[in-house]
């Protein structure tokens, strides 16, 4: 939809794939190139936040594994950047490779079991000695990079906050869990900011790729798997196969506050980890399809104490169905329930606290990592500034990003750690931006 919408402008919503270990640094795609899955539910053409496809870009260009593995990245490329988390503690990530055996992946035949790629992230001490992940993994970046029209020659990816395997700060107790379900055909890395910055302020959060949905997902032993969602496939069913999704990764982060390994290869976990899992205050949000998957991921398991829902229009069913746990709604500033009969919907099912705001000058697309990213590669593609405004709103990036992270915290900071946040009774002159809908 957005392609069609924008033109050239299209190429602007793109995804980068965050890897997980160094031993993932290059390597080989899956044997067939995967096909172009996007949704065929109908949408309304008065609400172009709500794409079908979060992430395609208006050409895919096929893309040799061999000639992933060798790029290199030039010294003249430019380096992007994006914005430091503001919490008070530094942080540390792992990447986890998780099978389901209990499940076969509907996007591939062979009855192969479900596996995901997650990433956790959380407050960190003793960084020292742990370098800072990139935001992917080499061969996952070039592919992504490739696919797109660019290449490691013209931009290197940026490097996050996480330090990988650097111990948990158990000085903080157990951790309250947030979960993060990224855009349709998007990848976890698209959530990082958010995620970064609010493991920054005291939060385990795992961010989860799910596999065959995303445009990439890279795997320990050199493996790249890409879209292979069918042609057709109805957004209600894919966002069943997310709420299973996260109910498996649920029960893996069980087992690890167990002290136990969940890890397919076990690897290497950080030190302080199992004892800081507090599977009894879990949140989850997410971003478009990833928004929609919350309410479906709490009503598969009640384990999920509170949800948000940046900007994710609603299919199937699950809108419909009585919901009485606390719920935010974050929309873009054409969006919101007045526009969009699936958020009435499921603002009237609404049965707990619940709270509907939406961010002026933002975009569908402003409530991902591209929100800052894209702005630094634009000239690169030849885009003007209108067109990015036209993507991704005319509020200035910097600051879209912190009302986001504030205004999600603070909800979270309410409903999982009982600090009751003034942001959310009504407005504030500190965030003009932030209007409630009533």
């Amino acid at each position: 939809m957005i392609a069609k919408a924008v033109g050239p402008a299209g190429a602007l919503a793109i995804a980068l794939a965050m890897g997980s270990t160094p031993a993932m640094a290059a390597g080989k795609t899956s044997d067939k190139p995967a096909p172009t899955g996007s949704s065929p539910d109908e949408l309304d053409p008065a609400t172009p936040w709500a794409p079908e496809n979060d992430e395609a870009p208006q050409h895919h260009k096929a893309v040799h594994p061999e000639k992933l593995s060798s790029a290199r990245t030039a010294q003249s490329a430019l380096r992007l950047t994006m914005p430091a988390p503001s919490g008070p503690n530094s942080v540390g990530m792992v990447g986890l490779h998780l099978v389901d055996k209990s499940r076969t992946d509907p996007y591939v035949s062979g009855g192969k079991a479900r596996e995901l790629m997650v990433t956790l992230w959380y407050p960190a001490t003793a960084t020292s000695g742990h370098y800072q992940a990139p935001w992917m993994s080499s061969i996952a970046g070039a592919h992504f990079l490739a696919s797109r029209g660019l290449s490691t020659q013209q931009v290197t990816l940026p490097t996050t906050a996480g330090h990988v395997l650097a111990p948990v700060k158990t000085s903080l107790g157990k951790l309250p869990v947030l979960l993060y379900s990224t855009g349709l055909h998007s990848d976890r890395a698209m959530g990082t900011g958010l995620a970064q910055d609010l493991a920054s302020r005291g939060y385990l959060v795992v961010t989860v790729d799910h596999t065959h949905d995303a445009n990439e997902v890279q795997f320990p032993g050199k493996r790249l798997e890409l879209n292979r969602m069918p042609s057709g496939a109805h957004s209600s069913d894919t966002l069943k196969v997310r709420a299973a999704d996260i109910k498996f990764v649920i029960n893996a982060l069980g087992t690890i506050s167990g002290g136990g390994n969940p890890d397919a290869g076990h690897a290497t976990l950080p030190s302080g980890l199992s004892k800081s899992v507090d599977t009894s205050r879990i949140g989850m949000f997410g971003w478009s399809l990833g928004g929609a998957a919350v309410t479906d991921a709490m009503q598969l398991d009640k384990r999920i104490d509170a949800g948000a829902n940046l900007d994710g229009q609603y299919f199937g069913t699950a809108p419909s169905k009585d919901l009485d746990r606390p719920y935010m709604l974050f929309s873009s500033g054409n969006h919101n329930r007045n526009n969009d009969s699936s958020w009435r919907t499921m603002w009237s099912h609404l049965k707990g606290y619940r709270v509907d705001i939406k961010l002026a000058g933002a975009a569908h697309l402003s409530f991902s990592d591209n929100e800052y990213l894209v702005p630094q590669w634009a000239h690169l593609l030849g885009l003007s500034k209108a067109q990015v405004q036209q993507q991704y709103g005319t509020i200035d990036p910097k600051r879209a990003v912190k009302v986001q992270r504030d205004y999600l915290a603070a909800f979270f900071d309410q409903e999982l750690r009982k600090k009751h946040s003034t942001l959310l009774d009504k407005p504030n002159s500190a965030y003009p931006e932030i209007s409630f809908v009533r």
